[in-house]
C-alpha cells in the first residue's frame, strides 16, 4: 500500500525556492493542515540547509505531554550515498517524533553501522539508488505511514512526480522576485536523470494569505507516458 504524497513548497514569483524571505511561520502552519505521518527530505536539502539549530523558543514547545499520543511526524531522509552525517543535530529537532534513513543495497555498510549507532531506523529499498515507490510502501508497512509531506528540492520532487506517487502539489507563491541563478528549482528532471517531465495539474483551490502570498493547491493528473 502506498501513502498519500503532498509536495508543499514556498516559491518566489519568478519560481525560485531559495534567496528570498519566505514566510516560514505561514509555510509550516499550512503544512500542518495535511497532518502528515512523515515528512520526506532529500539528502541535498538537509546538507544545503543554512542552519539546523532549533530556536530557543521552540524547545519544548512541540513535545507532547507525558501519557498523551505523539502527533508529530517521522522525519525521513532519502540518502542512498550515505552523505548525511548530522543526525545528532537533527535528533534535537522538536518537530518530529522519530527518524528514518532511506538507503539502497549499494549504500556503504559503514553508513548503516553509523545510523545504528545514532539510533536511526534504516529502510533499504532498491539497488543503486533508492527505489522511492518501494521505500514508501515499506514506510507504510513498517511504520504505518498513510500521508507523506515532501519538503525537498527539484531532484526528489521530480522523481516522485515521474513515478506517479504525488497526489497534491501545494505552492506558496510569495510576492517578490528573487532573481539570480535559475537553480535550485522546484522541479529538476534533468538532474534527477528523467529528461523530460510533463505532468498535468488541476487547480483545486487558490487562496490569498497574509502579506499577499498566494496558496495554490493542485491535484496531480496522469503523466503523458501514463496517458499513452
Amino acid at each position: 500500500m502506498l501513502p498519500k504524497v503532498i509536495l508543499h513548497t514556498a516559491v518566489s514569483l519568478d519560481g525560485r525556492i531559495t534567496n528570498f524571505p519566505a514566510d516560514l511561520e505561514l509555510y509550516y502552519r499550512l503544512a500542518a493542515q495535511y497532518n502528515p505521518d512523515a515528512v520526506l527530505f532529500g539528502s541535498s536539502t538537509i546538507l544545503g540547509a543554512p542552519t539546523l539549530e532549533v530556536p530557543d523558543e521552540h524547545r519544548g514547545m512541540f513535545t507532547p505531554r507525558p501519557g498523551t499520543p505523539d502527533p508529530r511526524p517521522l522525519m525521513v531522509v532519502a540518502d542512498s550515498r550515505g552523505k548525511v552525517r548530522c543526525w545528532e543535530k537533527l535528533q534535537k529537532w522538536p518537530y518530529v517524533r522519530d527518524f528514518v534513513a532511506l538507503c539502497s543495497s549499494s549504500t556503504p555498510r559503514e553508513y548503516g553501522e553509523y545510523l545504528a549507532s545514532c539510533g536511526i531506523h534504516q529502510v533499504i529499498a532498491g539497488d543503486g539508488q533508492v527505489d522511492i515507490r518501494l521505500a514508501l510502501e515499506k514506510l507504510t508497512g513498517q511504520f504505518g505511514v498513510r500521508t507523506v509531506r515532501a519538503d525537498s528540492g527539484g531532484t526528489l520532487n521530480s522523481v516522485l512526480l515521474a513515478t506517479g506517487l504525488v497526489d497534491t502539489v501545494s505552492v506558496l507563491i510569495h510576492p517578490c522576485i528573487a532573481g539570480g541563478k535559475p537553480e535550485p528549482t522546484l522541479f529538476d528532471p534533468l538532474r534527477a536523470g528523467i529528461g523530460t517531465l510533463n505532468v498535468p495539474l488541476t487547480l483545486r483551490s487558490c487562496e490569498v494569505q497574509e502579506n499577499g502570498i498566494i496558496w495554490a493547491q493542485y491535484t496531480v493528473g496522469r503523466t503523458c507516458d501514463e496517458v499513452s
